[in-house]
């Protein structure tokens, strides 16, 4: 759930005008067109019902279900789509102090590098285990993504081989496919540093455990499965890994 204060919700609720039970201008169809659309889910399932079932209270049941990044985002998309509203230019100081609870919200991601955790190619199935990766962070428990992100890395990582020319197969492990990734960045003179390439290194070893986790410590299996901190330390070091080789791919890009 999130952890909007109440000074905060009052703030956000004179600003969606929510005292009615209704939210800006929106009509039962438009509103849940438009949290589907800003955060893929449908506004009327049962777990955000909350008082009368008001377009204000579904909201509220939302804020009170879902994590902060997924509420800042929502938050945030109402503001621009009602900022051109006369409820808004009544009032010119509340919709920047509401952005500024947007801001605060969508910091409190416990990975660093979330927005790294997307898809690097035009697949629909990189494409959702990628959202499903960053909704299990934005409702803060990692250890019921650890499959897809699994999953995930191993689509950036044959799709990094794909565009290095590296044969692809699915008998290569996911090790072994990002170990001659990273051979072929240093044969290629693409690294700077002895460091990098030792970190990157230690990376291939990392990933194979990786294999294990996902196998015995994952909901991919009826397994026990790993907990909260070392799945979130999990999630960090992905990121981290995943935002560092997007960053050298696209200086790599711009330099040819």
């Amino acid at each position: 759930m999130s952890d909007l204060t109440s000074s905060e919700k009052r703030k956000l609720e004179r600003l969606f005008g929510m005292g009615s039970g209704y939210v800006l201008d929106f009509s039962n169809r438009t509103f849940s067109e438009f949290v589907e659309e800003s955060t893929r889910r449908d506004i009327y399932d049962a777990r955000y019902n909350y008082g009368s079932g008001s377009k204000a209270n579904l909201l509220r049941g939302f804020w009170g279900v879902e994590g902060n990044q997924l509420v800042g985002k929502l938050i945030g998309d109402l503001i621009e789509y009602g900022k051109d509203t006369d409820a808004f230019k009544n009032d010119s100081a509340l919709p920047d102090d509401c952005m500024k609870i947007v801001a605060r919200l969508r910091q409190a991601s416990p990975v660093a590098d979330l927005d790294a955790l997307s898809a690097t190619a035009d697949d629909r199935d990189f494409e959702a285990v990628a959202a499903h990766v960053r909704e299990v962070i934005e409702k803060n428990q990692p250890e019921a993504g650890l499959d897809r992100l699994h999953m995930f890395v191993i689509k950036f990582v044959r799709t990094l081989c794909d565009e290095r020319g590296i044969a692809v197969t699915r008998e290569k492990p996911l090790h072994s496919l990002f170990g001659e990734y990273v051979k072929r960045l240093r044969v290629d003179g693409h690294l700077e540093s002895e460091m990098t390439a030792r970190i990157l290194k230690s990376a291939i070893s990392v990933l194979e455990a990786f294999n294990d986790v996902r196998n015995n410590q994952s909901l991919a299996h009826d397994n026990p499965i790993l907990n909260y901190d070392e799945s979130l330390l999990i999630f960090n070091h992905a990121a981290t890994s995943v935002r560092f080789i997007r960053a050298l791919e696209e200086r790599l890009k711009r330099q040819r």
